[in-house]
């Protein structure tokens, strides 16, 4: 150890650095990695830059990175901490993805998770519907709608159509009654026995 107790040298670069700057190794006897954090780095980056090259993939470059904030790889933008998820299991303790690219991220799952169908399969279908609900025709469509019996997409609608169906219950014959009744043609059931009712034909 050169540069007294509370100091060390590194084994590759040869320079005196403070105790902090070595990672934890529990293997050595004094608990401290040989090299320091910063030729550990150049080495860990050396090392990524040839397994990609030997595989074929693209070398992603190094950014600085001011203090506070972190680099999104996947939409490639500086981000501030509080624009990134906790991660506790993460090195630096925040998520890979921004919050932004995670919402995005999120949406895409959701629609193949549950529908079965990718962000462009979506967008197609809205085009086929001329850019508006298939139920109004005049809001803008944003829910994708789906029997739930069988899973099968069958459009998608606005808001208050989406929520309309589910308050039917999907049920045909309750719609008709509906339209029905809105239309001033009441369908007023017929009492034929305790409490047995009978509908128009």
């Amino acid at each position: 150890m050169a540069g007294g107790s509370d100091a060390r040298q590194c084994r590759r670069c040869e320079r005196n650095f403070p105790l902090d700057a070595f990672a934890k190794n529990g293997n050595r006897d004094d608990g401290l990695q040989v090299w320091c954090r910063e030729c550990v780095a150049e080495y860990g980056a050396a090392r990524y830059r040839r397994r990609q090259e030997a595989r074929g993939k693209p070398v992603r470059e190094k950014v600085d990175v001011p203090p506070g904030h972190k680099l999104c790889r996947r939409c490639g933008e500086v981000k501030p901490h509080s624009e990134w998820h906790r991660k506790a299991t993460a090195s630096d303790g925040l998520s890979t993805r921004c919050k932004a690219c995670r919402a995005v991220r999120g949406r895409q799952d959701h629609l193949w998770r549950k529908y079965g169908i990718t962000e462009t399969e979506r967008d197609e279908l809205i085009a086929s519907q001329g850019s508006v609900c298939c139920v109004c025709l005049e809001a803008l469509p944003v829910h994708v709608d789906h029997c739930h019996k069988t899973g099968r997409v069958r459009g998608v609608l606005c808001f208050s159509c989406n929520a309309a169906l589910g308050q039917f219950k999907d049920r045909p014959d309750v719609i008709r009654r509906a339209a029905t009744y809105v239309e001033g043609n009441a369908w007023k059931p017929t009492l034929v026995a305790p409490g047995v009712y009978q509908l128009p034909s």
